[in-house]
Formats: structure tokens, sequence, C-alpha cells
């Protein structure tokens, strides 16, 4: 790495969070450097509630970012040595589709120019680094028509006038899409990350530590399975009292086929949590008897037929017209929309003549005995099984903070005055936030002179 310029030296170093959001990049950057967030600015007072819950010594400011002034914040005797910039991404993304964009929103990247001309203004310098996230479809960023849509022969135009007026302020420059799970955290997130120096050091990027396959002495993506609270799979889907909608049954059978019926190794519980069972199957006794166990015991006595029950699950999605995915992948990318991902469970028993089940959660006399639960015949490994009940819910908002990579302890069900948010409120949250270990690693790479003065 090239000698590094410090003219910083006898000044404060502080770090803006300037589109904080509920606080995924600032506990990456906290993560990476062992200091606190000194600005975290955003214009959502619920977000900047849930980030001062878990981000109590930094300052908060509540303001739209282009109407915030930092020099009533900043001193001559402070340097800017980061700048964390996630402006709004919806009026870029592809999943806006044909839909018009807002043009408001798709101006934000200029607050990032705004607010360094602020800040040069009274420490004397921009900032050092300034490390941007954004979808893909950012370097797509152009003008709009009447009608609100992008126009297609001037698609990038603006994002390059951006870059071309950053590094007017001295910077230079570099960008990459990274995909979070390629970095150990289990989602798909994929994201454009830009990266500004003007101290004179080299630009630097993390190295992936994982891939899809494992190979290439990389591990292997880490699954949404181990993520997922297994002592909850729902209820039924034939019993509920408000009954699923064609299309969720539709999605819910595609999921069946593709992630059951025709996967040659699906998923099934693993042994480490409580809620996996084995429903036992005796022939000798009547049609209607079931013994059971959890498999966190030593299995009963095996007999020639091994008669016992699996369980095994996917994950379906509620947009678009996906059929799902496996929870041996890492999640696909989290949106702020509450009903996105659901937690789909077909029961399987292996098949000898009839048979049923029930859920550990259910009493012995509600057990459903109609054939009709003898859904499909499924050959796994050369075993027949048939699927005799589905059950389903929906992700909870703990399972997606971890799916997105925050801490086990991040707070995102209350605030720091213990007022509750609503579980949509959270989702949004999670949805809207930056995979923190994509913060903390982009950091590390290029702020190492916090991790080795701190190692030292």
């Amino acid at each position: 790495m090239a000698q590094m310029k410090n003219p910083s030296k006898g000044k404060k170093e502080i770090i803006i969070d300037a589109f904080a959001g509920g606080g995924g990049a600032s506990t990456g950057i906290e993560q990476a450097t062992g200091k606190i967030i000194d600005i975290a600015i955003n214009h959502d007072p619920d977000a900047i509630r849930m980030h001062k819950t878990n981000h109590p010594e930094t300052l908060h400011i509540t303001e739209d970012i282009f109407s915030v002034d930092l020099r009533k914040y900043l001193s001559s005797n402070q340097r800017v040595r980061l700048l964390w910039a996630s402006p709004d991404c919806t009026s870029h993304s592809k999943a806006k589709g044909g839909k018009p964009r807002e043009k408001g929103l798709r101006i934000l990247p200029w607050a990032v120019y705004k607010l360094c001309k602020q800040i040069r203004e009274v420490t004397g310098s921009v900032p050092d680094i300034i490390l941007m996230e954004n979808v893909e479809e950012i370097q797509k960023w152009g003008p709009l028509d009447k009608e609100g849509h992008p126009i297609e022969e001037r698609k990038g135009d603006d994002y390059k006038k951006f870059i071309k007026m950053m590094k007017s302020l001295g910077y230079v420059f570099e960008s990459r899409e990274l995909v979070a799970a390629d970095y150990g955290t289990p989602t798909t997130r994929k994201r454009w990350y830009g990266i500004f120096r003007s101290d004179g050091g080299c630009i630097e990027w993390p190295e992936p530590t994982h891939n899809r396959t494992g190979i290439n002495g990389l591990k292997k993506w880490v699954p949404i399975s181990d993520f997922i609270d297994w002592s909850d799979l729902g209820g039924s889907i034939f019993t509920r009292k408000n009954p699923l909608k064609e299309k969720t049954l539709m999605r819910i059978s595609r999921g069946i086929e593709k992630f059951i019926i025709n996967d040659p190794d699906p998923f099934f519980l693993p042994e480490e949590t409580a809620a996996p069972f084995l429903i036992q199957y005796h022939s000798e006794t009547k049609s209607d008897y079931v013994r059971g166990q959890s498999v966190s015991e030593p299995i009963k006595t095996i007999d020639t037929s091994n008669r016992y029950g699996l369980v095994t699950a996917f994950i379906t999605k509620f947009y678009k017209s996906g059929t799902g995915q496996s929870v041996k992948e890492p999640i696909h990318t989290i949106t702020t929309s509450p009903g996105h991902f659901g937690l789909v469970s077909a029961f399987l028993i292996k098949y000898y003549g009839n048979g049923i089940g029930q859920s550990v959660k259910e009493p012995i006399d509600t057990i459903v005995t109609k054939d009709r639960f003898g859904l499909v015949s499924v050959m796994i490994k050369g075993e027949p099984y048939r699927i005799i009940d589905i059950w389903f819910r929906m992700l909870q908002p703990n399972e997606l903070k971890l799916g997105q990579g925050f801490p086990t302890d991040y707070i995102i069900d209350r605030d720091y005055a213990g007022k509750k948010y609503p579980k949509s409120k959270q989702v949004e949250r999670i949805g809207n936030s930056v995979v923190p270990v994509m913060a903390k690693l982009l950091t590390e790479s290029n702020l190492s002179e916090y991790r080795q003065a701190d190692a030292g």
C-alpha cells in the first residue's frame, strides 16, 4: 500500500453516516474501527430512533439530506476521516420495472457532493474517504422523460457527471458490484459500492471468503437455514381460518415441486434444533396410533422397516413470479415489505400404506386422518416418502435481521424509550439497511490503521 499522507495530524478524526437508516452501515463501521459513529443523518424519525437505540452516543440529526447544514455541527479542529453514504435506491432499482421514477429520489447522490463542500468549508478539506452503496442500476442513472421514465439513449449520463464532479473535489474513484454472500453473510444481496479517496491512500477491496459451491479454496455460502427459528413451523395450510390466496398456493406448489419432489437431496432440519422430530409408525398398531420422539434424544429401537417421519422446508417468495428458494442457500435480497418471505414446511413420512402424522405442537386428538393429506409420493435417495401435510408461516423480523447479517443483540423491536415498533416498521428498517458485514469489510480495507493501532 502506498505511503499515506497525514494532513489530519493534530485534528480530531470523525466518522459520519450520511444516510444512516436503522444503523446497518454504522454497525459495520463501528465493528471495524472500535469507534462510535460521530454523526448520523436521516430524514425518517423512525429510522433515527432505531439508530439511537443501538448507537446512543452518536449525534443524531433528523433532517432531509438536502436541508441539513453540517457546518453547524463541525469545527475547524476536526477532520472527517470517513463519510458513508447510501442514498435511497428505489428510483434506480430494476425492481421498479416500468413504473415512473421519482425525480427527487434519483438526485440524492448529489447530496454527497453538497456535504463534501460543506465539510471542506469548515474543516479545510473534504472527507478523506467516502464509501457509497447503491443498487447496481445506479450506473445507468440518467435523465427522465416527461412521464418519469429513463431516456434510453442517455442512460448513465448523470452517473458519469456525478463521478466527474466528485473527482473535481480531489478524489480518486473505483467501484465494484459485490454480493454479500461472497463475504460470509447469509444473503445474496448484490450492490454497487463506490470508494472515493482524497488522502493519497490506495483504494482497497476486501477479498471474497465464500462462493456458491465452496471451491477454489473458498468456503461455501452460508445458508439461511442457520438463522431460522425452527421451533416455529407455523400451521397447516389446509386448516387456516383465512385460506391462502390462489397465487400463494401456486407458489407453494411450485416450491414443493422444485425443492422436494425434484430435488435429489432436499433439506432436512438439523438435529441440533428443537423443531425437528421423528414420527415412528408400527404396522402392528392401529392406523391412527403415532409414536414420536425428539431428534435431540437417542433414537428408539430401529426395526427392519425404519418407519420414521422427517421434516423438510423451503423459503417461498411473495413478489414477482418466483418459485422461492432453498434454505440451503443464502436468503435472496431482503426488501422493505413485511410479506415477501414465508416459510413452507412439508411433513414427510416413509410411505408404507396409510400413515398419518402431526406436529409436536398439536394435541393427539387433532390429528387429521383424511387420506387427502397423503398429497404427493416422493422418492428420496431411493426411498419412498409421502407428503402428509404442508405448514406455512411468514419469516419474522428477527430472522430477517440475522439474514441481513446484523448482530443477534441488535434491537429492532423497540426504541430507546421502550416504544414498540410494529413488524412492518422492523422489516422496513431491515430491508433498507446496508449489510453490516459489507460496511465492516470495506472500512477495514481502507482504514486499516485503526485496526493496527488497536492491535498495537
